[in-house]
């Protein structure tokens, strides 16, 4: 839109690096909330969503990342309710409505649709953390950092249309002084 190229683009990125310059973690921050601006300007009601499953995924998946023992059931038990919690948020939003459906032609019921919205960019940030656990649980995500972790999953070039990234891609970038400026 004319909105987002001559205004919030223009502004977020002159900020950003301006802040960057002086501060990472500022210029971090800065990034984030603007992608988290980004994504609400579509639909509000929808950020809480996307902010409650950063918080599920960074606290699963800095757990899963404790302790020694990779192999062991308690991890294996956390990565599979955490990626069990993902799973299932998607279905709901993405197949409430169709089953509803499915139900009511093959048996004749009339129950009402749910009329759910299907939240922008739901498959891509839930795919992508859900990477982020596997990962956690495998040993391979060395960096929780809140803020990063954050601004990975919400990144707004990435957010809406992926591709699904890996954390060990996009962490590094970061935590360098060089992408600030």
């Amino acid at each position: 839109t004319v909105e987002f190229l001559f205004l919030f683009l223009p502004i977020l990125l002159l900020v950003f690096f301006r802040i960057g310059r002086y501060s990472v973690r500022a210029g971090a921050v800065w990034l984030t909330a603007g992608s988290l601006v980004f994504y609400a300007w579509w639909n509000p009601a929808y950020l809480g969503l996307l902010l409650a499953s950063i918080v599920f995924n960074y606290t699963v998946g800095y757990r899963l990342a404790q302790g020694d023992d990779i192999v062991s059931r308690r991890r294996k038990w956390l990565l599979a309710f955490g990626v069990g919690a993902d799973l299932a948020l998607l279905g709901y939003y993405k197949y409430a409505d169709f089953s509803i459906g499915i139900v009511n032609a093959s048996l004749g019921t009339a129950y009402p649709l749910a009329g759910i919205v299907l939240p922008l960019g739901i498959s891509f940030f839930t795919f992508t953390q859900i990477a982020f656990l596997v990962d956690a649980a495998q040993g391979k995500a060395k960096e929780f950092n809140f803020i990063h972790y954050s601004l990975f999953v919400t990144y707004f070039p990435h957010l809406i249309a992926g591709p699904v990234l890996h954390h060990k891609e996009m962490m590094p970038q970061f935590t360098r002084a060089s992408t600030y400026r």
